[in-house]
């Protein structure tokens, strides 16, 4: 009775998980399809914000498609383990010729069918294997989660990065104006006689390096639009519209409580963190391999005569059903000596480098944390350098109107005052890295956007 509730009870658990497999494969949504309308209008611009952005490439990007198979993969493997405490039916037939006494191969009597029940019910190595690979299961969750903190943080360098350099495409773009009025000023001044031919040269030279510089960050341009696109799933020819911004108020934390939070959300000490408990399931049980294994077993077999039972058997029954316990009681086994100095190895260098990742990873916050504040001093410098420039354009534009002084030296003013706001922006953008940077190694990357 206990074998048929069983058997029914993994019938109706197989029938359920069919039809929720079939309802979720109905009312899911493909992953790799972009929701927006954007998609379907690749002529107009996709006007993005940087959550929107972020939250596009958590949806289509094909590192988190594959983390989520890795993941299932691994539930599936630590089943296979587990299932061996399960109920398992097979049926099968083990006839064939004989001469002499009937036997097959493993020794058991040949039959025309038979069916095999096992089930382990206690076997301490094993089961410690299966809680090994449920906690490595575990830890494929833990790489889903650090792939998307992975997206996310490339997905929003990406973004800031492509509206810094639009915003310096701008400001280079009036600058290949203003080398041009100067180039033109100085060749004119020249031809009257006032100026050396090297002052054209040096101001054609000028012209070139602006040239030069917006070819480089057209071309940067385009290979962030490429990826942000691949990211968040556009297609290929869909144009993008970013617009400056800054990261949320979450990101400003103070380093002690980030030092804190790592401790308890940094993905590579959580994947330390479980190898160690995997470790100690196994090394547990191993050191249990001297228990005596203890397992259900049961078969019914169909014989037939004709593999001559009657002459080596003084009686022949047809339908044969056996049910049992097998226990085996180890005496003396070289093997689980083996095996559970091989775990010891294994946990003891688990835990060193749990100790080390620690270390690493306090040290590695409070680098970070000082950064970001060498950041934020940088674009102060950077924020006041090209207030100071703005003032001198002001003072020299002034001046150019009373007449002391000619179009070259505001020009050339206007270009310092460019090159600061270019400088000022790039600050910006280093301060943003660095605390993504921070964020993602405190294991708090996602929660700023939530």
């Amino acid at each position: 009775m206990l074998l048929l509730r069983r058997i029914a009870g993994m019938t109706a658990l197989l029938a359920l998980h069919g039809c929720a497999t079939g309802a979720q494969e109905t009312s899911a949504p493909k992953a790799n399809q972009a929701t927006p309308q954007e998609a379907s209008n690749a002529g107009a611009p996709v006007v993005l914000t940087l959550k929107r952005a972020i939250g596009l490439a958590l949806q289509n990007s094909k590192e988190i498609q594959v983390a989520k198979i890795q993941a299932s993969v691994g539930d599936h493997a630590a089943q296979i383990t587990k299932a061996q405490f399960l109920p398992n039916l097979y049926a099968g037939s083990g006839a064939g010729y004989t001469y002499g006494i009937p036997e097959t191969p493993g020794g058991r009597a040949p039959s025309i069918f038979n069916v095999t029940y096992t089930e382990q019910i206690f076997n301490e190595p094993l089961r410690g294997q299966a809680k090994e690979m449920e906690e490595q299961a575990k830890s494929q969750k833990i790489l889903l989660e650090d792939a998307k903190n992975n997206v996310i943080s490339r997905t929003a360098m990406a973004y800031l990065e492509l509206g810094k350099v639009r915003h310096s495409l701008e400001l280079l773009r009036k600058e290949q104006e203003s080398a041009e009025k100067i180039l033109q000023v100085t060749q004119e001044r020249q031809g009257e006689g006032f100026e050396l031919p090297v002052e054209v040269t040096k101001a054609q030279l000028t012209r070139a390096q602006v040239v030069r510089r917006i070819l480089h960050l057209e071309g940067r341009e385009d290979e962030l639009e490429v990826f942000l696109r691949y990211q968040m799933g556009l297609p290929e020819s869909q144009p993008l519209e970013v617009t400056p911004e800054e990261l949320p108020g979450e990101a400003e934390q103070a380093g002690d409580n980030l030092v804190a939070m790592a401790m308890t959300n940094n993905a590579g000490l959580l994947l330390a963190q479980s190898d160690v408990r995997a470790k100690e399931f196994r090394l547990k049980g191993e050191r249990r391999g001297y228990f005596p294994t203890l397992e259900l077993v049961s078969v019914y077999s169909v014989l037939a005569k004709f593999n001559n039972y009657s002459q080596f058997f003084s009686e022949f029954q047809r339908n044969n059903f056996n049910a049992g316990v097998d226990v085996q009681v180890p005496i003396f086994s070289a093997k689980i000596k083996a095996n559970v100095g091989l775990a010891q190895v294994n946990l003891e260098a688990a835990k060193i480098n749990l100790t080390n990742k620690k270390t690493e990873l306090t040290a590695d916050v409070r680098q970070k944390t000082r950064r970001v504040r060498e950041s934020d001093a940088a674009k102060e410098v950077a924020r006041l350098e090209l207030q100071l420039a703005q003032q001198n354009v002001s003072v020299l534009q002034a001046q150019f109107g009373e007449g002391k002084l000619n179009l070259r030296e505001v020009e050339r003013a206007r270009l310092e005052e460019n090159e600061k706001w270019m400088a000022y922006l790039d600050a910006g953008f280093q301060k943003q890295q660095a605390q993504l940077d921070l964020l993602k190694t405190a294991g708090q990357l996602d929660k700023v956007w939530q």
